[in-house]
């Protein structure tokens, strides 16, 4: 997978000192471990969504606000708090965004009410939107360029291990303990995190900064209005529909919440192995891949009402699933880094707003729909919004040139 490139024009330029191979892996570990634990807080509601829901006494698709605050408040932090500190050390900023992440976490632990839950979830978005942003691109920076491509897969790992470890122990655990004790856990993990941040990342001053008007010229290219289209489609699926998968397999698998949480193991694991595939092929085939993806994924969601309602079928699709969906934020980040070279801090910012926007307009659509009709019309409907978004990705790399 090509790595974000950095570019600074001669007066930016800061020259970066000779660091251990060794030490700019371990800051990179140490950046992997920051996002897992953003993202397994983020996604956490998917399996504790009907235990917080039954202490605050509100519905599932009122507690899927938890999945959708976050995004909203993302999508405007990404672009917001790294234009606004854009001149500020990235290092003293990552670590000062961990340490919100992990007074979120508290907080959310400690909630009296479902109004205290959802301020730990605003400060959640804040910290994921200008985390990602500032984070993401890394890569370049704290490996030598020829480790570049490895490191980055390995960072952006961090969305499918929130998934295999994060979400299906805060499953178990909640089952176990309660759902508080999660998020007090996660905090503490959080902490740990900010410990790891502080040891092993060197100084990072902004090489080139993110302006307003760079971030509105990429938006007049093609490609990335490409990029957004793909985009938008593929995670308004993904997550109008995941975020009520543990509704689905009680209610029409009829798994009981241990089975659920390994149903969960299993698609966090594929979505490992999707990710790291769609990092070895992405290079070549950007489009190609993600239109497979897209595909694949539209054929588990259109599938689970039918083959789902058996233990066995419901496993498979959702290996399926995760598989694809393991591919989609490499697809989407790289696609716009390719369409933006030059500025690769821009891009990821780019990338983070729509991601996170998407995320939260997919999970409060399923949620409507959940509220009116059933988990089965989710499945189907984001489906077919996937099938729209291969169509996308398709349609894009023709009129676009040879990149996909």
């Amino acid at each position: 997978m090509p790595a974000p490139t950095t570019s600074a024009s001669p007066g930016n330029a800061v020259a970066a000192p000779v660091r251990s191979p060794l030490v700019g892996w371990l800051a990179v570990l140490s950046l992997t471990m920051g996002l897992f634990s953003i993202v397994t807080t983020e996604i956490l509601p998917v399996g504790l969504l009907t235990p917080v829901g039954d202490t605050f006494g509100i519905s599932d698709g009122t507690a899927g606000l938890m999945m959708t605050l976050p995004g909203i408040l993302a999508a405007v932090a990404a672009p917001t708090v790294t234009v606004m500190t854009g001149r500020i050390d990235r290092r003293r900023m990552l670590c000062a965004l961990i340490l919100v992440l992990a007074l979120a976490n508290f907080l959310a632990a400690l909630a009296p009410g479902y109004w205290l839950m959802l301020i730990s979830r605003v400060l959640l978005g804040l910290v994921i939107g200008a985390f990602w942003s500032i984070g993401s691109g890394l890569a370049a920076r704290l490996v030598p360029q020829a480790q570049a491509g490895r490191a980055t897969a390995v960072i952006f790992s961090a969305v499918p291990l929130g998934s295999v470890l994060g979400v299906p122990a805060g499953t178990l655990v909640g089952q176990l303990a309660g759902w508080r004790v999660v998020f007090v856990a996660m905090g503490v993990f959080t902490l740990a995190v900010l410990a790891a941040l502080v040891v092993s990342l060197p100084s990072l001053p902004p090489q080139q900064v993110t302006r307003l008007a760079v971030l509105r010229d990429l938006l007049g290219t093609r490609r990335v209005r490409g990029g957004l289209v793909a985009t938008f489609l593929i995670v308004t699926a993904h997550f109008g529909t995941y975020t009520y998968v543990t509704p689905f397999l009680a209610e029409v698998t009829h798994a009981g919440p241990r089975l659920i949480t390994v149903f969960l193991l299993a698609y966090g694991a594929a979505g490992i192995l999707g990710n790291f595939l769609a990092g070895a092929w992405v290079g070549r085939r950007l489009r190609g891949t993600f239109t497979v993806a897209a595909c694949l994924l539209a054929a588990a969601m259109l599938l689970l009402p039918v083959l789902g309602t058996g233990r066995a079928g419901a496993l498979t699709l959702l290996l399926i699933w995760g598989a694809a969906y393991g591919a989609v934020p490499v697809c989407s980040q790289t696609w716009f880094v390719t369409a933006a070279p030059g500025a690769p801090e821009a891009a990821s910012v780019l990338f983070t707003s729509s991601f996170q926007a998407t995320f939260a307009f997919g999970a409060l659509a399923g949620g409507a729909v959940v509220d009116t009709a059933s988990t089965t019309v989710v499945m189907v409907l984001g489906g077919s919004t996937a099938m729209l978004a291969a169509t996308a990705a398709a349609l894009c790399g023709r009129r676009t040139g040879p990149a996909g």
